[in-house]
């Protein structure tokens, strides 16, 4: 009896470890993956400032550009601001189908992408 007991109290020390484990590997995988979609996003940040600098002087230079060759000052600028505000309608209108959804999409399948180390999981 006392030799069935000791098999019982391995057994349900053996599934106590396993549990541990399985929960110790999903805190890791979770870590992993957050930190992964916290790094993009600081890359794409990074990435998307020094374009955005690009933009404003390219807009500033072609708005300088613009009136010199109108002839007025002002004329340039208002120019290049009515442009960005037509781009910014159309991209208020279809903001859903093109950034929503997108990033909804990417971090959904940043999440769901397997290791190709962790077959079993």
């Amino acid at each position: 009896m006392s030799n069935s007991f000791d098999k019982w109290e391995g057994l349900t020390d053996h599934v106590k470890e396993y549990i541990n484990t399985r929960v110790e590997l999903t805190k890791l995988q979770i870590a992993e993956k957050t930190s992964l979609i916290i790094s993009q996003l600081i890359a794409i940040t990074i990435v998307a400032l020094f374009f955005l600098l690009f933009l404003i002087f390219g807009s500033i230079a072609g708005a300088w550009a613009l009136s010199n060759w109108i002839g007025k000052p002002y004329a340039g600028f208002l120019i290049v601001a009515g442009i960005y505000l037509l781009l910014g309608i159309i991209v208020w209108i279809a903001r859903g189908r093109f950034l929503r959804y997108p990033i909804m999409n990417a971090i959904i399948r940043q999440l769901q992408k397997k290791d190709d180390n962790n077959e079993s999981s």
